[in-house]
């Protein structure tokens, strides 16, 4: 029993653990539902060491059930967190079991019911952009396509951070394909980053299993990042 006697259920129950990723809950269904704790802290705590502060503004691709922005809305000014998403009803489980009402209706988050950013204000721009786990399950066309969508509407010294799962060959698939991952080459990936404008470079930085990369506008300052290496201390000591 819990609190005031009301019956509490079980942290496996009510976190989705033991269940595969993709599986039918909203934890499950964004990745392994042991490691949602751990993807959001690192990711939140990425974008900070490269320079986020409340006042920018950030767009979540694939936000999936709020994973990280249930950190990122509560900590932005208002307005200032777009997510996109094709799957309604994750978002409505990150807000009901995670955000809360309360936060969206003070921070007043943008969320767009898509599978891609055309859909997006053509006059949006956005400081920060992140796609964690998402690059991981596009082919080479869908890949491509998110590059150069995000990279249209960032700012001129924005800056995307991404994941994606290194191999000595590239996804021959092509579109969106999960459960399952696709790999490739970091050459392959710095190619389709150039096309799109886009300086690429590989982060050290911690992941369970992906690795993480830059991808930033012209304007944004890379000369602080030692050999790939981000340290808060590092930025705040310029």
């Amino acid at each position: 029993m819990g609190l005031f006697g009301r019956k509490k259920a079980t942290d496996a129950e009510s976190l989705g653990l033991g269940l595969p990723p993709g599986g039918d809950h909203y934890r499950a269904f964004v990745g392994p539902p042991e490691d949602y704790d751990l993807v959001s802290a690192m990711t939140f705590n990425l974008l900070t060491c490269l320079g986020l502060r409340q006042h920018h503004r950030v767009l979540d691709v694939g936000c999936g059930s709020l994973r990280i922005g249930r950190l990122l809305i509560p900590y932005l000014n208002a307005e200032n967190y777009t997510g996109v998403e094709p799957n309604e009803w994750l978002i409505q489980g990150g807000i009901t079991q995670e955000l809360g009402k309360d936060q969206v209706a003070i921070k007043r988050p943008t969320f767009h019911i898509s599978d891609n950013a055309r859909d997006l204000p053509a006059d949006a721009k956005f400081n920060f952009a992140f796609a964690q786990s998402i690059f991981s399950h596009c082919g080479p066309d869908l890949f491509s396509q998110w590059l150069h969508e995000i990279s249209e509407r960032l700012a001129d010294d924005g800056v995307l951070a991404g994941t994606y799962l290194i191999a000595e060959e590239d996804c021959a698939l092509s579109g969106w394909i999960y459960p399952g991952c696709v790999y490739y080459r970091a050459e392959t990936v710095a190619r389709m980053a150039e096309e799109a404008g886009l300086k690429f470079m590989v982060l050290d930085w911690r992941h369970p299993r992906q690795t993480w990369a830059l991808f930033s506008k012209p304007g944004f300052d890379v000369s602080w990042i030692r050999a790939g290496q981000v340290s808060w201390n590092d930025l705040m000591s310029r």
